[in-house]
């Protein structure tokens, strides 16, 4: 369990989420959690780039060179 908060959203909002939660079969606290989970890895390009570089360390301790640099390539590509 985590934190509990109260928080307003405007009524359609907050229909549309109650909706969703339903229709995917998950509590509307996960719904919420969730697009709140997205929203602020979208928004943290730091976290983004802390990812990619650990992704990038792990590979040169156990990938081979061709697929390490082809890796890189896909990772520096790829619009975070």
């Amino acid at each position: 369990m985590g934190m509990k908060t109260a928080i307003s959203v405007p009524d359609t909002l907050f229909a549309r989420a109650d909706r969703f939660a339903r229709r995917v079969n998950k509590s509307r606290s996960s719904v919420v959690s969730d697009a709140l989970q997205e929203y602020l890895s979208r928004h943290s390009p730091d976290e983004v780039t802390e990812a990619m570089d650990q992704a990038i360390d792990s590979l040169e301790e156990s990938a081979d060179q061709f697929v390490k640099s082809a890796t890189k390539r896909t990772l520096k590509q790829v619009e975070w």
